[in-house]
Parts: C-alpha cells; sequence; structure tokens
C-alpha cells in the first residue's frame, strides 16, 4: 500500500517534456496525479527547466512542453481544481536552487544513482544534470510542498529535499531570540508518497518502456502507428498450439493493465490452454489501449484546436504559482539576509 496523505497537504509533482509521454508515464505516474489533483491542494508543474538536461532543441523543447499539457487536460485533469503550469513561469525557482547550492556537499550529489544511470545510458554528464536534485528540491520546497507522488527510484532524490529542507531549517530557523531552541520550520520537511502501486510497463523490446530505449507505445498512438507498434511487441517462439506462461510474456504484461479482473482471468486461461497465439493476445491488446483512451483521444483533438485555451490554462496556473512561490521566497530571503528592493 502507498503511503495516506492527510488532509491540508500539499502535493507536488513535476513532469518533464522531453518528448511524447507514453504508457509508461501514464501508469507510473499520470493516472496517480490526476487521480491526487481531485482530492488535495496541487502543484503539477511541467519541468522545462529540467528538460534542457538533456534536450537542446528550441522548437521540440517547446512543442512537447505544450503536447504535456494538452495531455494532461485531455486525460482528465481539471484547472479549477488545482494547478498545472510551466517551470519557466516561476523563474524564482532558480533563486531559490542557488541558495540550496550552498547548502549542498558535492559528495552527496557524487552519490545521485539516477545521475549515474542517465550518463550510463548516454546522457552528457553536464552540470545541470548532476545537479538535478537541488533544482528539484526547490521545486518541491517553493511551493511548501508537504508530499511528492514518486516512484521508488527517485526516492533517494526526495532525500536530498528533505536533507536540504532540515539543513535550511537549522541554519537560518533561529534568531537571536531563539539561539538556544529548537529551529523553526522555515520550510516543509516533505514526504515521499511513494507510488507502491506502479507497474513496471514493459516496452517493445521487453526492457522497461523509456524514450530512452525508443521502445515505446505512446499514449495518444492510434490507427496503423498503434497497430504497427503493438504487433511488434516482443515475443518468445512457441508455437500457437502449445500452452503457454502468460505470466512471462511482455504482451500479456499490458493487457493486465487494461483489462479488468475478468478479462485478464480469461486470457490468462487461453494462454494456458494452448491454441491461442501471440497474435491474438496483441490483437486483444490493441482494442483495450484503443478503448482505454478513446474519450480522451477526442478531447485531445478538440483541445488541439484551441491552443489559446491551453496557454491560457498554463498561464492562470503560472499566476498562482509565482504567488504561492513568493510567500515563500519572502520568509528565505530574510532568513539568509538577501537584499532585494525591486518587491520593497
Amino acid at each position: 500500500m502507498a503511503h495516506q496523505l492527510s488532509e491540508n497537504r500539499i502535493v507536488v509533482s513535476g513532469i518533464q517534456p522531453s518528448g511524447t509521454l507514453h504508457l509508461g508515464n501514464y501508469f507510473g505516474a499520470i493516472r496517480q496525479h490526476i487521480a491526487l489533483h481531485d482530492q488535495f491542494e496541487s502543484y503539477f508543474f511541467i519541468v522545462n527547466y529540467h528538460a534542457l538536461t538533456s534536450l537542446h532543441d528550441r522548437d521540440r523543447l517547446r512543442a512537447y512542453s505544450l503536447d504535456v499539457a494538452l495531455d494532461y487536460l485531455a486525460l482528465g485533469f481539471d484547472p479549477t481544481k488545482s494547478h498545472l503550469f510551466l517551470q519557466s513561469d516561476v523563474p524564482a525557482v532558480n533563486e531559490l536552487a542557488w541558495i540550496f547550492y550552498t547548502l549542498t556537499p558535492v559528495s552527496q550529489l557524487e552519490k545521485g544513482v539516477a545521475y549515474k544511470d542517465k550518463v550510463a545510458q548516454g546522457l552528457s554528464a553536464n552540470a545541470g544534470l548532476f545537479n538535478y536534485p537541488v533544482l528539484q528540491a526547490a521545486d518541491i520546497l517553493i511551493y511548501g510542498g508537504h508530499r511528492v507522488p514518486v516512484g521508488a527510484d527517485q526516492k533517494q532524490n526526495i532525500e536530498i529535499c528533505r536533507n536540504l529542507a532540515a539543513r535550511f531549517n537549522d541554519r537560518f530557523g533561529r534568531g537571536p531570540q531563539d539561539a538556544q531552541g529548537p529551529p523553526r520550520e522555515m520550510l516543509p520537511v516533505p514526504e515521499p508518497y511513494i507510488l507502491d502501486d506502479v507497474a513496471v510497463v514493459p516496452g517493445l523490446d521487453g526492457r522497461k518502456m523509456s524514450k530512452s530505449y525508443d521502445n515505446t507505445i505512446g499514449i495518444f498512438d492510434e490507427g496503423k502507428e498503434l497497430k504497427k507498434k503493438v504487433m511488434a511487441i516482443v515475443t518468445d517462439s512457441t508455437p500457437l498450439e502449445e500452452p503457454k506462461d502468460p505470466d512471462t510474456c511482455n504482451v500479456y504484461a499490458l493487457i493486465r493493465l487494461f483489462a479488468d479482473e475478468k478479462t485478464r482471468r480469461r486470457v490468462a486461461a487461453d494462454y494456458r490452454a494452448g491454441g491461442y497465439g501471440y497474435g491474438h493476445a496483441k490483437k486483444e491488446l490493441l482494442a483495450l489501449i484503443t478503448d482505454r483512451f478513446a474519450e480522451a483521444r477526442e478531447r485531445r483533438r478538440e483541445l488541439a484546436k484551441r491552443p489559446d485555451d491551453v496557454m491560457d490554462v498554463l498561464r492562470e496556473g503560472g499566476v498562482r504559482a509565482r504567488e504561492r512561490a513568493e510567500t515563500v521566497m519572502e520568509r528565505v530571503r530574510d532568513a539568509v539576509g538577501l537584499i532585494t528592493t525591486w518587491n520593497t
């Protein structure tokens, strides 16, 4: 079971616009984001600063950023309930990140598992990628985030965020009048909301679905493109007439994510009985994907005709996010002794 969220808690999470969102993104984060934004004050933002660590193409970054907004709105994100915005609409997040850089030991970042994994996958070992967890901490703490929905692979980055919040509180949370007492909580120390029920979504080649492996099925793929990808999913060479083990099959792993319990049992029984080929399973999966996103696909088509409306959603979300961020930054600047004249 994932950790339960308390009432009156702020949920914060970012979505990277580094390519077309795929089924791994949907089952790994997006469906949980949609559910959480219905229940709690939430700040969900498109992390286009983070995307610059790997994407240096102006047109693609702009297109991917707007595509993420379209996808979220089409999948059911309601901007009247929570906030959806662009990270770059809150430039103060970089100001907070700089303050955090001065509190972060290099040795802590050198142990970053996510950094090492990305470099191993071929990404440039640039300073932005190395310092990614610090900007991520600023993303969370600038809105006073209490809970951060993440997969287990992001837990280390959340620990860095928690350490930074505690370190900031300890360093700057004591005034002259309370120098000997416990520090005030200038910044909340957030808790990870670990998405324990997140499935590892297999890609076309059987590895984890990932843009870096080029093995994805897009959430809004359809028609011939979708069929081509589904039919390309790697399977073993067991003949049609032979029984098969559904628990070792990439196609069935995807079917389980989409199908109800009755359909799962039926398909699993067909696998084990023999006479049911992988082609049959792929056709079943194709229908399930098509049906699951049919309404969202239509909403997305309609939204794409109204780009100004999408920009209005992001603009309004950015206004609310900046207001929230500035209340935190006023407190932070005062605590560390930064003098500004533009906001006096």
